[in-house]
């Protein structure tokens, strides 16, 4: 048995705001909502099945709302610019005047379609691995996002950690709070869970270049077994978005994405493709474009070799029943 995992990073405007305002990201963020239209609409006509880790902010009803549920213990970043809790006092009072922090409309649309798991990213999308917080905080920060989803009738069986950043501390108070699965990294030291500080000119050389060129070799993985921290379903690659600058290389980026799905429809094996949903939001034509592609082979690759399209959460379901 193999299996194609989806797995998307759904945070809006608290995914990117410690380095980029409303502003200067605005494209990106005014064409999410119709880039996740999209993605839906292919996910739904081609049976596929995908985890939407996403920022618990995202669940509030209106700001008064938000404020309810954040937790009297947050983070200490050394660097408060990664504290995304600073920026409560500045958003709007709800989604319709203020469609980067709320996004109820769009869990629900989400939530309707086949296959769709709503997993957490996190309540205020929290590094575990920054300096100055310690597990306390995130433990409250994670139990409020817990609350958030509970409210409207989700249980979280998954857990995207932002940055892929966690350590067996993290994944422990997961597991206290009923979350089992998580997206681990792959095995290769380019793609280690770091700090902000640590990621060096080299670790992002390795991993951009890989995106084009076999470096790490094709990243697919066994289905995982349970351990004491449940299921870990590591990530394969991150579907970098389009862009104009490197368009002559997309052929390039398909290949070493379809080369690895073949090599773990043949082996037997998981392929786990992430991204963003605010990645498509700018170039969403061309993104979705080069989605089909992706979509296409590995329908061909469904009827060729059974492979299966599973939510993380399935990944865990399929290796116990």
């Amino acid at each position: 048995m193999s299996a194609l995992v989806l797995s998307l990073d759904f945070e809006l405007h608290w995914g990117v705001a410690p380095r980029l305002t409303v502003e200067q990201y605005r494209t990106n963020l005014d064409g999410t909502r119709r880039a996740i239209e999209r993605m839906l609409e292919v996910f739904e006509q081609n049976g596929l099945h995908c985890t939407w880790a996403t920022v618990g902010f995202l669940f509030a009803k209106d700001k008064s709302d938000l404020e309810k549920i954040c937790p009297d213990c947050r983070p200490t970043y050394e660097n408060d610019s990664y504290n995304n809790y600073r920026l409560l006092p500045e958003i709007g009072p709800d989604e319709a005047s203020d469609p980067y922090h709320y996004c109820r409309s769009m869990i629900e649309k989400i939530r309707a379609v086949p296959g769709q798991e709503i997993g957490t990213h996190t309540f205020s999308h929290y590094f575990c691995l920054e300096k100055g917080q310690t597990l306390a905080q995130f433990e409250a920060d994670m139990s409020a996002a817990v609350e958030a989803a509970w409210r409207d009738g989700i249980t979280f069986e998954s857990i995207v950690f932002p940055r892929n950043q966690y350590a067996d501390g993290h994944l422990t108070i997961c597991n206290e709070l009923g979350i089992n699965v998580f997206r681990g990294n792959p095995d290769h030291w380019a793609y280690t869970p770091r700090s902000r500080d640590e990621e060096s000119l080299k670790v992002r050389a390795a991993r951009f270049l890989d995106t084009y060129f076999n470096i790490a070799g094709p990243i697919t993985h066994p289905f995982p077994t349970e351990t004491e921290h449940g299921f870990n379903v590591p990530a394969s690659r991150f579907l970098r978005p389009y862009s104009p600058k490197f368009a002559m290389l997309d052929g390039l980026r398909l290949r070493r994405i379809t080369d690895e799905m073949t090599h773990a429809a043949r082996a037997g094996h998981l392929y786990h493709l992430w991204w963003h949903p605010h990645n498509f939001g700018k170039h969403t034509d061309e993104n979705i474009r080069f989605l089909e592609k992706i979509v296409a082979h590995f329908c061909r690759l469904r009827d060729e070799h059974g492979m299966q399209s599973l939510n993380m959460a399935e990944c865990a379901v399929r290796v116990t029943a």
